[in-house]
Order: structure tokens, then sequence, then C-alpha cells
């Protein structure tokens, strides 16, 4: 479906994805978004946490931030985001996420051209959509949010999700670890143990912890902890395995602090997760534990990566929380990982 001359937009709003690893799968459909329209001033539209993850990233020029539980809570807030955009004259606005309310504010702004997907009754919201049936089974979000754009004839040569920190960040983070005792020359292992759509996502801490001590032990590594605020918990758990031998650095970062620790990472064992998708996007190495979601959807996008899952006639469902006994997550073992890393990390860096 062709669009309008791309030279001839000037403004362009594109509606970002809400949680940390689908924006981040979506970075290659917005570098396609950046190369259809060179011209384009386009700002992308987002909520707090990706907004953090997406500052900076050079397939956008600006950012506006719309936060649905306190300035643009309920109707009236939504109102007032629309005649926010609506001042800015956006000629076209890119849909990535399916839901109605993501196409409800553009549609409230009377931006001319709007483009997503049809679906949750929200086609009436549109000016040109792009339908179910066009979606094959079984394909990889990044593929996904590619194949949504290519419907709307908008290209591009990226395939793998990429993110940026800057030098800064990079410094401050160096600074950050050399405080605790850890030198720029010292190998980092990764472990995140948390998952925040859910504790059916999460393999357990006491493992986590166990496959820390024996990769830190076999490569020489300083263990450095992720987690979210409310994964404290979780994180301190694998701490006291560990007898305080690591970095926590659970609920201490921002997300721009968290991105610029996990590309020092020199390897990252990990639930599915936003963290997850992170590494896979700064190309460190990493091992990661699947058991409720979907693989073939949502694994990390990188050759640089092995996921670790075992089937069951009950998985994936996707579910937050396990109904039964959660053997997809209690049949991966503490050996399963340990030796999925070592043979990736001896791909990554054994010398001959």
């Amino acid at each position: 479906m062709k669009i309008i001359n791309p030279g001839q937009i000037k403004r362009l709003l594109v509606r970002a994805l809400n949680w940390i690893g689908d924006a981040v799968m979506s970075t290659p459909a917005l570098a396609a978004v950046r190369e259809t329209f060179p011209k384009a001033e386009i700002t992308l539209l987002a909520n707090p946490v990706v907004a953090q993850l997406l500052d900076g990233h050079p397939a956008i020029d600006r950012i506006i931030i719309f936060d649905q539980k306190k300035e643009h809570r309920g109707v009236s807030g939504k109102v007032h985001l629309a005649q926010k955009l609506k001042r800015e004259e956006f000629e076209l606005a890119v849909i990535l996420p399916n839901s109605f309310d993501s196409a409800l504010v553009p549609w409230l702004a009377r931006i001319p051209d709007r483009i997503g997907k049809a679906s949750d009754g929200r086609s009436l919201l549109l000016t040109r959509t792009y339908h179910e049936s066009d979606k094959p089974d079984a394909i990889h979000e990044v593929q996904y949010y590619l194949d949504l754009l290519a419907h709307f004839d908008i290209h591009g040569s990226i395939k793998k999700p990429f993110l940026s920190t800057s030098a800064k960040e990079d410094l401050a983070a160096k600074e950050l670890l050399y405080n605790h005792g850890i030198k720029g020359d010292e190998i980092i292992l990764g472990i995140n143990a948390g998952a925040s759509f859910g504790s059916a996502k999460r393999w357990y801490p006491e493992r986590f912890g166990e496959v820390a001590r024996r990769l830190a032990d076999e490569w020489g590594a300083k263990i450095l902890l992720f987690g979210g605020s409310n994964e404290l918990g979780i994180v301190t758990e694998i701490e006291r395995t560990l007898q305080g031998n690591c970095l926590n650095m659970a609920g201490k970062t921002s997300v721009r602090q968290l991105m610029a620790l996990i590309k020092r990472c020199n390897f990252f064992v990990t639930n599915d997760s936003g963290p997850m998708h992170i590494a896979a996007a700064f190309g460190v190495p990493l091992v990661a534990i699947f058991g409720p979601t979907d693989h073939t959807g949502t694994a990390p996008s990188t050759e640089n990566a092995v996921v670790i899952r075992h089937p069951f006639n009950c998985a994936p469902c996707k579910l937050r929380k396990c109904p039964t006994d959660h053997r997809c997550m209690t049949a991966v073992t503490v050996d399963d990982v340990v030796q999925a890393s070592k043979q990736l990390y001896e791909r990554n860096y054994q010398t001959t």
C-alpha cells in the first residue's frame, strides 16, 4: 500500500510500544521510518519508561511523554494530550501498538494520516489499516513490526534491534563499577532474575545464584545483579546465595543507567524480560530461560544468544502466574544453564 510522498512529510509522529522489551524489538521499525522519511522531524510519543529507553536514539528526533497514571489519566487526560499533539501539526501518525487507546489520541488530535493494525475495534480511527490476515503465524515481533510498516511502503535496511548510550553514560557506568571494586578490564557476568510480567516467567533465585557462582568461578568474573524495585526480595535471595560476592544493583538504576551497565557486561543470564532484549540489542552474549512465553515471537533477536526451554503441552500458556506446578521452569536445571553459558562464552572469547 503506497503512502503519500515521503518527501512531503515534514512532521511525523510514532506512537511507541509500552513495554521495554517490545520497544527494543520495534527499533528496526523505527529505523525504517527514519530511512523512508529522511527529511521529516520524527517525534516519538512514549510513556516515561520507554521515553528513557529511547532517549537519544538515532532513529528519532525528539520525544513527547504521555503518562497515563498522572497527567494524561482518564478521558480528560487523553483530550489534553490530543490538544497538545494537534498544536504540533503532525501530518502522519505511525501507530505501533494494537490497542484502541493508542489510535484514539492521534484521531482526537486530527492527524490527517493515521496508520496501524486493524485491531481492537479501532479501524474507524485509522485512515489506512494492516489486517490480521496479513500476518503469518509464528513470526518474531521484530519482523512483525517491519511487516506492518512494509504494508504501508515503509522500508529499512536494519533488521536487528539496536540501542544507544552516550559516552557520558558509559563513563558514569565505568566509574560506578570502579567505585565498587570492578576494574575496566574485569569480566562482568550480569544476572537478571526478574520479569515484570509476572511470576510465571521467573526462574528460581537459588538456581540463578548457583549458576552465577559456578560461572564466576570458571571465568574469574565479577557478578552484577539486576532487577526492578519490585524484585528486591528475589535479588536479595541471590545475593545471600552468593554470600555477598556480587554487586546488587536491583532497584538502584534508572533505565539509562541500566542500559549502560548491561552494555558493559561480558555475559548475561536472564529470564525472558526487558533487560534480556536490552542485552541482545547491545550484542552481549546471553542465555535466556523461557517457560510460559512463546520464544518464537519474543526470543532475543541476536545470533549471540541461547534460549533454554523444555517443551510441555501446557506451554506456552502466556499466563502471569502458573495455575499448576510450574513444570516449564522447574525442568530447567542449573546444569542446563551452566553448560549452555560455557559453550556460548567459549564461542565468543576463547583464544586460539
